[in-house]
């Protein structure tokens, strides 16, 4: 029952009624969470129940403890999510108050739920701290919206609110608190650190290239948001957020150039690389002191300068005994390489900063640095009010199946009705296969369950003291298992803590355990018509939509970047000629993340063939289409010679029409063939736009890289390390 979200696999034998292994970690979250919401439950319930006598104030200090401590994932320390569930406390109110008044009837609660579950999904894409309080607030909306209307008892209801939250918070914050994960500013930190000896060492020639590049891409793939505790992942729609993010990004792209670089360095470098090089170390070590707090961010303008000094000196010395292709090509990564530090001195200031504009930077690469948070909000909502969004798809899904769940128990009179909705929304999932392999479990779960309650039921007949003294261990082993255990597990237990608290609340009979099951067994059959008739493959379908459409967006901004390096027009700036399709192309990024952040959470197809697009791969072609379109060529050129513009044309055509090719997922996959430069055009361009070209080349072949590994096998094509 506390499973929702989480990657369920298919059910295929008993064994899957059994708690899945789990880490020793995970066994002790589990059980301080259990102790925190028993201790802030049962603080509430006993006196409301046995010395007040408040039945509804009782049942609203027992709930709303289990809503916001066990179904509700709150990210963070304990510190921080007793402040996030402070900050719902009027949001809960509100919910408790709507509900109360629309139970007045079946048809004005069921389209109540429908609206309240739609904005709570859609808005839960703000941030961590929104998507953790949503089953909380629904379950808020659900527990009031049921018989008997009653709005005479709406204080009761929210004294218990606020009773039960104070308990809550208190909980979270003293008793067995979370501790403090590694922050991911932390993490950046340490990966901009370890760049720094990695320079240092090269730069000495006392490192091995291909150890040091092992090191750099490890500590890049430490940086993705699946490795990273999800009460530490930047997923807000904050400018704070924003900007880490696309430091983590920056980062682990300035890694993997760095890796790339350094089997090929050899000491000593070339002069200006070399500068550029202890400059860029320089800027990693004060860029990880911001984060970590020692010292003011000191923004992207060293880099930046640095760049400049490079772009203009860089070129092929006139004592050179290596290729020169070779050295250019070197030279285009190091100078990729610094650009990625730019970004991350740029956003690391925006992070940790006050907010100030960037000039000289795109203007589209921090198009979020001057908005207002609500901007900010209203933009990170409407990139998902589109059917194409796995948020859309599972605000439509989880509202629609609520107000079925809330129509049917109402229309059926289904004692305690509102079970009918909890068990649709602790059981359903984004595909159908998961939804199918919960209801199982849970409903073998369920059934045990209930026969258990009934026989306690039976036995202890109406002896409270009984219940009383039961309720606490059943809900600490409950609260511990459930969440480790599975839905098997997490149903049943739960079903005999419920059956021992209403046994208190009210006289009860052995039927209890029976509307359990009948409640249970109708919201799962209604959470399984959802999924089946909703989106029934979950992302995996919307992530090839969304990757094809972003292959085909990035399409024109390729041919449109090298027609502006070809023509010696200057960059960075403001692209009034590129701006509608850097929009289109950075919303189709931002969507196609969201189906691939999903995507992680889901289980495999049963019979997944081997192989099939790799969907970071084609993730990367778009950011690295972007970089690219904000950041070359370098600097004012001139013109390029006629064979050389030719070149690049067809290597361009070649390159967009693999991309148009790779958006149809062709089964053969992606095949992707640059002819070389033309002969000698290296030794007649002048050493600026001889640079510029070569740096084209190489984006091209990082791009042509991306495709094929995207979209399955081709003809290897050369490596680039833009």
């Amino acid at each position: 029952m506390w499973h929702r979200g989480r990657p369920e696999g298919h059910a295929r034998s008993w064994r899957t009624l059994l708690p899945a292994p789990s880490s020793r970690a995970e066994s002790a979250g589990a059980a301080r969470r259990a102790v925190r919401v028993t201790v802030a439950a049962v603080v509430g319930f006993y006196p409301a129940v046995h010395l007040l006598d408040q039945p509804v104030f009782a049942l609203y200090t027992l709930f709303v403890p289990v809503a916001f401590g066990l179904l509700s994932p709150l990210p963070g320390s304990g510190r921080r999510r007793a402040g996030t569930v402070l900050r719902a406390l009027p949001a809960a109110a509100a919910l408790i108050t709507l509900g109360t008044y629309l139970a007045a009837a079946t048809w004005a609660a069921a389209l109540g739920m429908l609206f309240v579950g739609f904005v709570l999904v859609t808005g839960a894409s703000i941030g961590p701290r929104a998507t953790g309080v949503v089953p909380a607030l629904q379950l808020c909306y659900i527990l009031a919206c049921f018989p008997p209307y009653a709005p005479g008892t709406l204080g009761d209801r929210l004294a218990g609110l606020a009773v039960g939250a104070t308990l809550t918070i208190l909980c979270e914050w003293l008793l067995l608190p979370e501790p403090e994960r590694p922050s991911y500013r932390g993490r950046v930190a340490g990966a901009l650190k370890l760049a720094e000896r990695a320079v240092h060492d090269l730069l000495r020639g006392g490192a091995d290239g291909r150890e040091t590049a092992e090191r750099l891409r490890t500590a890049g793939r430490e940086l993705r948001f699946s490795r990273t505790a999800a009460g530490c992942r930047p997923t807000g729609a904050g400018a704070k957020d924003r900007a880490l993010a696309q430091a983590g990004y920056a980062t682990r792209r300035f890694l993997d150039l760095l890796a790339a670089l350094a089997p090929l360095l050899r000491a000593p470098a070339d002069l200006p690389s070399a500068t550029l090089l202890r400059g860029l170390a320089t800027a990693c070590a004060d860029t990880a002191a911001a984060l970590r707090g020692t010292r003011p961010p000191p923004g992207p303008e060293g880099v930046e300068e640095m760049i400049a000094q490079y772009a203009a000196v860089r070129g092929v010395p006139p004592d050179l005994r290596e290729d020169p292709h070779a050295l250019l090509r070197r030279q285009s990564t190091l100078l990729a390489a610094a650009v990625s530090a730019v970004t991350v001195s740029a956003a690391v200031a925006l992070a940790t900063g006050p907010r100030r504009p960037m000039p000289g930077l795109p203007l589209e690469q921090f198009w979020y640095a001057g908005a207002s948070t609500p901007r900010l909000w209203r933009v990170r909502i409407a990139d998902h009010l589109t059917p194409r969004s796995v948020v859309f798809q599972n605000a439509v899904r989880t509202a629609s199946g609520l107000a079925l769940a809330r129509l049917v128990a109402g229309s059926l009179d289904l004692s305690h009705g509102f079970w009918v909705l909890l068990g649709m929304l602790t059981l359903g999932r984004t595909t159908a296969g998961a939804t199918w392999s919960a209801v199982r479990s849970a409903a073998v779960g369920t059934l045990i369950g209930s026969l258990a309650a009934g026989a306690l039921l039976i036995s202890a007949g109406d002896m409270t003291a009984v219940y009383a003294a039961l309720l606490v261990p059943m809900m600490l082993v409950a609260f511990s298992v459930g969440p480790v255990g599975g839905p098997a597990w997490g149903q049943g237990l739960f079903t005999l803590v419920v059956s021992t608290a209403f046994a208190q609340i009210a006289p009860v009979t052995w039927e209890l355990a029976e509307a359990r099951i009948v409640d249970v067994l109708t919201g799962s059959a209604i959470g399984l018509v959802c999924g089946v008739l909703a989106w029934p493959a979950g992302a995996r379908g919307e992530m090839r939509r969304s990757a094809a459409a972003l292959f085909r967006a990035t399409a024109p901004l390729i041919r449109l970047t090298v027609e502006r390096a070809a023509t010696g027009h200057s960059a960075p700036g403001t692209r009034a000629d590129a701006a509608t399709a850097l929009r289109r192309t950075m919303r189709y990024w931002r969507t196609a993340h969201a189906s691939y952040a999903q995507l992680r959470t889901e289980p495999p197809p049963r019979h997944a063939a081997d192989g099939g697009p790799d969907w970071l791969a084609g993730l990367n072609h778009g950011s690295r289409v972007l970089v690219g379109t904000y950041w070359l060529p370098w600097s004012q050129g001139t013109a390029w010679p006629s064979d050389a513009a030719s070149w690049a044309r067809e290597a361009t055509d070649e390159v967009v029409s693999a991309t148009l090719r790779a958006a149809r997922f062709p089964a053969d996959g992606v095949t992707v063939r640059l002819a070389p430069l033309p002969p000698g055009v290296l030794t007649r361009l002048p050493a600026p736009s001889v640079s510029h070209l070569v740096d084209v080349e190489v984006w091209l072949h990082a791009l042509a890289s991306d495709l094929t590994a995207a979209v399955g096998p081709g003809s290897s094509v050369e490596g680039g390390f833009w």
